[in-house]
Parts: structure tokens; C-alpha cells; sequence
């Protein structure tokens, strides 16, 4: 049986687009199908954004033909929006579903028995406009959009990108454009990003670098690259392979291009005396092929972080830390001893104390309770993208290079030059000045800039904002090569999973949790923890409803009564046992190679002690009725 075929929203065909010089689309097509969920990917620079504003209406092509479905409803998050200072949070949410308000108000003024007014009833439920003002207030809860009547001026550029996101998905338009709906948004946001648009009834077209996005929501991914759009059926993972595969083939198929460009040049240099007709019509077929353009491989940042100094015994440790400010208790009782191999993941809610759990660590603050201890030998690199700025009037050169020819690559000298090369500038790029450089341009020197300083212990903020897929790949097999620590604030999801070995979790209501392992292997025992935390609640409401008749203690019990005090003891011994070992100076001389068995030995331990306990509590009940 076929398949059958949504209906079109939008066909676009043989678009082109230039920018002075520069050719941004050329003669792409795309179209957009009713079910569809399309990932938009590519380098920075090459023109996602561009195209999604064609698609939006927004700006014309050069050439080609758009053809849309009548009457068709578009909602567009771009990443350059504007909100209207003039009004309140609510009111520039609500200005996205003016379409719905606009249909209600005439639904209202028509008479009760008005054919038109049966029209627009149809079409308040197919928009579920009847549910408008409850679904917003599900939006701004879930986004954790600031309060309804905060003034927009007062918000951070984080805040209003929650409320233009918002009011881009409120009216459910028959088309949803989205350019980075991720970002600014906590993990918690962005899974309900997911079931939001998985539930969603229109089409989706979206610009994301979050992976795990793209692979949940994804449906076909299209590539924009040289200006034209490779559709892949599938997710994020099905276009990996798809793109793999199709490589592969593209080399094959240069390789025996080259090897039969390479027959036929002997045989033209071999200058045969008498061209016959047929030897004329080889050397066409030759001069034809030779002037196809052949498959060149992506170049791809070749990105190195420096070598790092070697750290000391004690590297950081952070004993029962807490902070308070302006009254209100952000943390408590933070424990954190950094070995040599540690790669942290922070992750949480904004504004539960991320940040300032940062700036304790980099002394810019004090901890209200608690100690912070930096090691000697430790050196941060703090890398917070927003705090280190670009001049626009440099050139690339002397932005990395500050007037010199050289910089300190460990303990090794490299040219700028070269340096700047693996962040593919190329050597026209090198000299341009920093104000006309593309996105990508500027996120790539960004991003040579804060890891030419070295250090052996990273901090990153947000590390993941602003760069493409393949320099994300790089940045993550960099970091994973790095023979030194890292910290990094991170919601992408699939950056936590391929760095980080441990993840510190705000989890709301002043609890921090800390978990050995990646991202998913936090969420699974999250999801176990709070799972028993429900059933002991259940328990306890059963305990105080229900009267059971009071048990008696069994003879068996009895004897294990008696022994359990021991028990208890002993349990506490080997807890304290352990914990004396990570205390002492020469921990990691003696034990560095053990330190996730001794921290595994050291949970089970606690858990044991916590049982036993229990138990003794539960067996002097019944032996006292």
C-alpha cells in the first residue's frame, strides 16, 4: 500500500538570495508538508536564517517561486525578535494569537442563528480557542516566563526570548517557524518544548544545534549547504548515517573519476598521430569530466585546547557549602572533591544559584556557610562567552594576536596564523576586520580566543550557545581528549552525555543532588529516587487512614533485635573507614585509580546504614506494641 502523502503548506522552488558579493541560496527548493517536522541544519553562515524568513514572508528572493496554501497561519520565532515595551509580558503573548482573539470577537457581535457564526465556531475548536487564556497561562508556567504584569524592560535577554517564544506557539499556527527555540531554556523547558510539539497539529520547521531535540521532534532534517537544501527522511541520527553513506558514495564515485581522468590524460599525452573521429569524441568525453567540479570533503575546526600544567593532590573541594542572598537560601551542603579525570555537568532551572555556585568557586563571592578549597597547582580558565567581548575594528589577527606573530600554545609557540587556521579562517578571512565577519565567523573566533589562555581546570557557561553541529562535535571531542577538569553549565542534553562523567543537579527548593555518570544515567536514578519518594508518601498516607491491628514481635525478629545494634556499628565503621580515606593528604597517591569504586563502596555503605536503622526503628516498634 502507498504511502500517503500529507498536503503541501508551502513550495518553494529554485530559490536565490546574494548579499553583495556573497551568494547565500542558490536555486534551493523545499517543500513543507502538513505532518512535517523539519530540522534545518548547517554551518553558521550558511544561510538558515535567511531561508526561514523567505519561508515566513518576511523578505523576498532574488528569483524563484514560494507558492503557499490559502489562508495559511504562520507563527515565527526569529533570532533577532522584537517585543512591544509599551505593554506587560501577558499582553505581548497574547498579541501572538491575535488571529483567535480576532475570530472570538466576531463570533460574538454575529446573531445566534448566523451561518457565519457557525463557520467561526468550527474554527475557535479546530484552534482550541475556546481554552486561549488557560493554555497561555500552561505556556508562561512551563517556559518559566516572568510574571504577566512584569514591564518588558525589566527583563533579561533570556526572559523575553522565553516571551517571544511563547507568543509564537499560543495561537497554533498552521506552520510554526522556530530559529533556536532552545535557547535560554532550561532542560525542563525544552522537554516540554518537545511534548508540546509532538502533540502539535500543524507543520514545524525549526533551526536547532540541540541534538537531542532534533531527535526526538525531527521527522525529515534537511541540510542547507553551497546554498542548496539535501532533504533526509528520519531524525537527527537517521540523517547521520543517511549523510555518512551518501559520502561514501561520493568518494567512491571520485575516486574512479580520478582514476579514469588519469588513463585519459596518459593516452592525450601519448599524442596518438591520426585523430580519427572516435579518438576525438574520447577527448571531449575527457575535457567534460575533467571540467566537473569533483566532491571535496567538509573541513571541520581542527580544534585543540591547550596542553595543561599538571595538577596537584588538591585540585577543588567544596565541604558543605550554602548560600544565601537577599534573604533567600539558594543551597545547602554542596560536597564536591574534584579528582584529576572529573568532567562536571551543572545543570537546573535558571536562577536557582548555577551561576553563584560559579562565582564561589572563582572567589567573586563568599559562601554564607561552608569552605571552598582551591588547589595550588590549579589554574581556571573561566570561559562565559557573554563576558568577553570582540572589537569590531580589529582585524581577526590582531584580535587573537594582540600585535604579536606568536602565541603560547602550552608550552610550545605557534603562529597566529596557523593557530587561526584551525578555526578554518581562511588567510583572506585572517585580515578582514571582526565587525564583517558572519555568526559563525564570530562564534569560531570567539571561541579561539578564550582557549588560547590554557589553564587545567575549565569552567564553561553555556558552552553549547551559538555554534554549529559540526563544531559542537569538535568542542565535545576536545574536551573529552582534555587531560585536566571541567566544569560546564550546560541544558544541551547531548553535550552532557558525550563529556561529562558527573552531573551536579539544582533541583528546585534549595536541594542540590550529585550524580557519577552522564546525563541519562542521572535521569534514570532521578526518576527511581523520586519514584520511592511518591511510594513512601503513599505509605505514610495509608499509615494515618488505616488502624491495622498492632503486630506483635516474632521470635525470629526478636533475635534479630538483638543483633542489629552490632550490625548498625559495624556499617557506621566501614562508612567511616572510607570517608577517612578521602580526607587524608595522600588520598590520591595511594588510592587515585580508586576513587569511583571508593565513592560506589561509600553510597552503598550510607544506604546500608540507612536500612539498618530503619529496621531497628520498625522492630522496637512492634516490640513495644
Amino acid at each position: 500500500m502507498a504511502k500517503q502523502i500529507s498536503p503541501v503548506l508551502i513550495a518553494a522552488k529554485d530559490i536565490s538570495i546574494r548579499f553583495g558579493e556573497q551568494v547565500v541560496l542558490q536555486e534551493a527548493s523545499l517543500n513543507i508538508h502538513q505532518t512535517d517536522r523539519i530540522g534545518l541544519i548547517g554551518t553558521n553562515g550558511s544561510g538558515k536564517s535567511t531561508l526561514i524568513k523567505i519561508i515566513a514572508g518576511l523578505i523576498p528572493p532574488d528569483s524563484g517561486t514560494i507558492s503557499r496554501k490559502r489562508e495559511l497561519i504562520t507563527g515565527y520565532l526569529s533570532q533577532d525578535f522584537t517585543l512591544d515595551e509599551t505593554k506587560s509580558v501577558f499582553e505581548n503573548i497574547m498579541d501572538g494569537a491575535h488571529d483567535v482573539i480576532d475570530i472570538l470577537r466576531e463570533y460574538e457581535t454575529l446573531p445566534y442563528d448566523s451561518e457565519r457564526r457557525h463557520v467561526l465556531e468550527e474554527h475557535i475548536h479546530l484552534l482550541d480557542g475556546w481554552n486561549l487564556e488557560n493554555r497561555v497561562e500552561a505556556a508562561m508556567h512551563s517556559l518559566n516566563v516572568p510574571d504577566k504584569n512584569r514591564d518588558i524592560t525589566t527583563l533579561s535577554g533570556g526572559e523575553k526570548r522565553r516571551v517571544a517564544l511563547c507568543r509564537a506557539i499560543i495561537a497554533r499556527p498552521d506552520l510554526l517557524i522556530l530559529d533556536e527555540p532552545t535557547n535560554h531554556l532550561d532542560t525542563e523547558s525544552i522537554e516540554w518544548m518537545e511534548d508540546f510539539l509532538e502533540d502539535y497539529s500543524g507543520a514545524c520547521l525549526f533551526v536547532t544545534h540541540d541534538r537531542y531535540f532534533l531527535d526526538s521532534i525531527a521527522n525529515r532534517i534537511v541540510e542547507l549547504s553551497g546554498g542548496l537544501c539535501y532533504p533526509h527522511t528520519g531524525n537527527y541520527t537517521d540523517y547521520l548515517i543517511d549523510k555518512a553513506e551518501r559520502q561514501a558514495q561520493l568518494a567512491t564515485e571520485e575516486k574512479k573519476r580520478n582514476n579514469f581522468l588519469r588513463r585519459e590524460l596518459e593516452w592525450v599525452r601519448r599524442g596518438p598521430k591520426a585523430r580519427t573521429t572516435k579518438s576525438k569524441s574520447r577527448l571531449k568525453n575527457y575535457f567534460e569530466i575533467a571540467d566537473k567540479e569533483g566532491f571535496h570533503v567538509e573541513k571541520e575546526v581542527d580544534l585543540l585546547i591547550p596542553p595543561p600544567a599538571g595538577l596537584g593532590s588538591t585540585i577543588l573541594n567544596l565541604k558543605h557549602v550554602g548560600m544565601e542572598l537577599g534573604g533567600r537560601k539558594l543551597f545547602t551542603k554542596v560536597d564536591l572533591l574534584f579528582d584529576k579525570k572529573r568532567k562536571l555537568g551543572i545543570i537546573g532551572r535558571n536562577g536557582l544559584g548555577k551561576t553563584t555556585l560559579l562565582k564561589l568557586i572563582l572567589n567573586e563571592l563568599q559562601p554564607t556557610e561552608g569552605s571552598v578549597e582551591l588547589g595550588e597547582r590549579t589554574e581556571i580558565n573561566y570561559i562565559d562567552q557573554s563576558r568577553i567581548a570582540l572589537n569590531d575594528e580589529n582585524t581577526v589577527l590582531k584580535e587573537i594576536g594582540e600585535g604579536n606573530d606568536w602565541i603560547m600554545f602550552g608550552e610550545n609557540k605557534t603562529t597566529v596564523w596557523n593557530y587561526l587556521r584551525r578555526f578554518l579562517f581562511a588567510d583572506d578571512r585572517i585580515n578582514t576586520k571582526v565587525g564583517k565577519l558572519s555568526g559563525g565567523e564570530r562564534s569560531r573566533l570567539l571561541l579561539a580566543k578564550i582557549l588560547k589562555n590554557g589553564g587545567n581546570f575549565l569552567i564553561l557557561d553555556e558552552p553549547t550557545n551559538d555554534l554549529d553541529l559540526p563544531t559542537l562535535r569538535v568542542l565535545e571531542e576536545a574536551l573529552v581528549d582534555f587531560n585536566g577538569c571541567v566544569i560546564a553549565v550546560s541544558h544541551d542534553r547531548y553535550f552532557l552525555n558525550r563529556v561529562c562523567n558527573g552531573i551536579l543537579a539544582f533541583e528546585g527548593d534549595g536541594k542540590v543532588h550529585f550524580s557519577e555518570g552522564n546525563y541519562d544515567y542521572y535521569i534514570e536514578k532521578r526518576d527511581a529516587r523520586f519514584a520511592a519518594e511518591i511510594e513512601i508518601e503513599k505509605q505514610k498516607k495509608l499509615e494515618t487512614t488505616s488502624k491495622p491491628e498492632p503486630k506483635k514481635l516474632k521470635w525470629k525478629e526478636a533475635k534479630e533485635l538483638e543483633t542489629i545494634e552490632q550490625d548498625i556499628l559495624k556499617a557506621e565503621e566501614e562508612v567511616h573507614r572510607i570517608e577517612a580515606l578521602f580526607a587524608a593528604d595522600d588520598f590520591y597517591q595511594k588510592h587515585g585509580d580508586k576513587v569511583e569504586s571508593l565513592t560506589k563502596e561509600l553510597d552503598a555503605g550510607k544506604v546500608k546504614v540507612e536500612r539498618l536503622y530503619a529496621r531497628w526503628t520498625e522492630l522496637e516498634k512492634l516490640k513495644n506494641g
